[in-house]
């Protein structure tokens, strides 16, 4: 086959990776994406760099670490100077194109500030995107929702009310026909009130299928990248029917927590465990009662899956395009006394990572496993990669912080990174700011390897959890006496990651030479530390002479 020409980036919103088939689930069967793992590479240790939806995005979206980019919680807006993901690609010939979820927030102060023109704006504001559409699904308001794309189409589907977002896609109707809100749990055994083809994820692949269907038809045939960003499993956990009651408390996973990690938990911790969405979900009862939708939500987007991969059998998409399939973090469910997914155990940290390309290059590694570790900020440099047609260096990218992943694909002897690091700013989070922290000592950073995880904290002590040994995480090893030396050996690792010289964002290693070192800066006239003309280097002699 030939080598990839576009890009379909396919993200989830809160979607578990051992929630697909395909990466060990026993009863949630995912045929199409584990087609897609056949034909490709599933990555076994694919880290976000934040599990929360805005600043994990913004990672994703910017190619850098939460501590380079600096947009930490939800609703903290980039810098104007971050370059994004249309900053890299356009200059390469490659649309990037949105169908869905960015969760983007643009600083205004600073557009105001710059004088930033209206369609610049836009542009910074969907993430470095031209949006087909935006959905980031979150539209409770009529007010504000109204005259969303979405809420418009539906009304032309024939559901009546300014926000049928709310009312039907995100609600539910038991057989009596009570309306259940869907931000509310007890509505969740329910279907949506809608029908199954006009709720949020066939919508949001149907665009997505336009889109393709008219850049084929283009007369230009412009490279693309289409971020197919759904916004399902995340809440409302409200399915449409047939979804909503495809599984029961049999098909669980049985929820992963004890009670020996109550017993001197970490004092972040327990304050997580505190959170309103974590004493909800420690009734196994509601969790039951939730997790069926959870779980058709998922089973839905594998049957879309199917339907969009036809698609592009169709099209001939299959053959000229790299298919990218993860999600932005995990949820916690219940699993280790907390709810959502804003802490760092693999079920909210770790996600699903499945990559198609097409070329015979990564023949060797279809149906293959991948076991390094990865994150999510190596995508823009794979795509870097795809756009350009080669291996771009690294350093003529110095803003990325991530790797490509086409050496991984393709099979090549490459030396790769040792750990994953994976950041929470918690400043906003009720919880630990109740502890009295500052917002200042409000952060912490988990660093994983193959046999540990360690999660430091400011002035406060470390986590740590044996892999290898506690692969449920259940065991915090952050004051055990015997293993000291592990902590100090990850907070080492930790330090060493700090101060690697990341934040070099304006000059390359080339700039560097060219400035500041080798004999450049003698030949300009520039000459520290000489006693005298002969002490100088041969070269600069020379040139001194001619100029």
């Amino acid at each position: 086959m030939p080598d990839a020409k576009n890009i379909l980036f396919i993200m989830s919103d809160q979607l578990r990776w051992d929630y697909l088939s395909c990466y060990g689930h026993p009863h949630l069967h995912t045929p199409n994406i584990d087609r897609l793992a056949e034909r490709g590479v599933r990555f076994d240790r694919a880290y976000v760099q934040s599990p929360i939806c805005g600043p994990a995005r913004a990672s994703v979206l910017t190619g850098r670490y939460l501590s380079s980019n600096g947009a930490s919680t939800n609703f903290a807006p980039l810098r104007v100077d971050e370059l994004n993901i249309g900053d890299y690609l356009n200059p390469l010939g490659m649309r990037t194109v949105l169908t869905g979820k960015t969760h983007m927030v643009p600083y205004i102060k600073d557009l105001d500030r710059l004088g930033i023109s209206a369609e610049q704006r836009k542009y910074i504001a969907e993430g470095g995107f031209e949006a087909e559409f935006r959905d980031d699904g979150l539209h409770p308001s009529a007010e504000r929702s109204k005259n969303h794309h979405y809420n418009v189409w539906l009304r032309e589907q024939g559901y009546e009310g300014d926000n049928p977002w709310n009312t039907h896609a995100n609600s539910s109707v038991d057989d009596a026909g009570n309306i259940y809100d869907g931000w509310f749990l007890e509505g969740a055994k329910f279907p949506a009130n809608i029908k199954e083809e006009h709720s949020e994820t066939p919508y949001t692949v149907m665009r997505a299928m336009e889109f393709m269907k008219e850049a084929s038809a283009s007369q230009s045939a412009e490279p693309w990248c289409l971020h197919l960003s759904l916004i399902k499993p995340h809440w409302p956990i409200i399915a449409p029917a047939p979804y909503n009651d495809m599984y029961s408390e049999k098909d669980f996973i049985a929820v992963n927590k004890s009670e020996a990690e109550k017993e001197n938990a970490h004092p972040v911790f327990e304050a997580f465990m505190g959170h309103k969405d974590s004493t909800t979900y420690a009734d196994d009862t509601i969790r039951e009662h939730a997790l069926p939708a959870y779980m058709g939500l998922i089973k839905q987007i594998d049957d879309q899956m199917g339907k969009l991969f036809a698609f592009m059998e169709e099209q001939g998409l299959m053959d000229n395009t790299m298919i990218v399939f993860t999600s932005d973090h995990g949820d916690y469910f219940g699993d280790h006394h907390l709810g959502e997914k804003d802490f760092f155990h693999d079920c909210s940290a770790k996600v699903p990572l499945i990559i198609y390309d097409p070329s015979d290059a990564a023949n060797a590694t279809r149906g293959t496993v991948e076991a390094r570790p990865v994150e999510l900020i190596d995508l823009i440099p794979t795509f870097v990669d795809i756009a350009a047609g080669k291996a771009v260096a690294s350093d003529k990218n110095i803003r990325l912080d991530g790797m490509s992943l086409l050496p991984l694909i393709h099979n090549q002897d490459v030396k790769w990174k040792d750990f994953a690091v994976c950041e929470i700013d918690f400043a906003d989070r009720r919880g630990p700011r109740a502890m009295g922290l500052s917002s200042h000592e409000s952060w912490s950073v988990m660093l994983a390897d193959e046999h540990y995880k360690y999660i430091a904290f400011h002035n406060l002590r470390p986590m740590l959890f044996d892999l290898k040994n506690d692969p449920m995480e259940l065991t915090d090893l952050g004051e055990h006496p015997d293993f000291a030396d592990i902590r100090n050996q990850y907070k080492d690792k930790l330090l060493s990651w700090f101060i690697s010289g990341r934040w070099r964002t304006t000059m390359d290693d080339s700039d560097l030479e060219r400035v500041g070192l080798g004999v450049n800066r003698e030949k300009k006239g520039v000459i520290i530390g000489y006693w005298d003309e002969a002490d100088l280097p041969a070269e600069v002699q020379e040139h001194r002479k001619l100029n």
